[in-house]
């Protein structure tokens, strides 16, 4: 009984296998490629490419629209927002950082 088992992740996915990390039917990862929530890599022979992060980017878009009742139009922007959040808290960590040593 041998099996395979991948040394790293791969670099990209494709439809099938993004739906299926996800939990949707892949029609639904195409709407939201219709929707610009998320961009494929590129379209080559076996259909789309996407990112190994697509999967955790579905999630978070229905968590959105499910949990906080959001359309999918303001999703870009909330998920905009998220970023510049994390964003500003990582160089808030730093300046906090920088001051706490030059004080000493």
């Amino acid at each position: 009984m041998s099996r395979e088992y991948p040394l790293a992740y791969p670099w990209r996915l494709n439809l099938e296998a993004v739906a299926g990390s996800s939990g949707v039917h892949p029609d639904v990862v195409m709407r939201f490629v219709d929707l610009d929530l998320i961009r494929p890599l590129g379209d080559a022979s076996g259909g789309p490419w996407f990112s190994p992060r697509a999967p955790e980017l579905i999630a978070r878009v229905m968590r959105l629209h499910s949990e906080l009742s959001l359309n999918y139009a303001a999703i870009p922007l909330v998920l905009d927002l998220l970023v510049r959040v994390d964003s500003l808290e990582r160089r808030l960590v730093e300046i906090t950082q920088v001051e706490g040593t030059g004080s000493r």
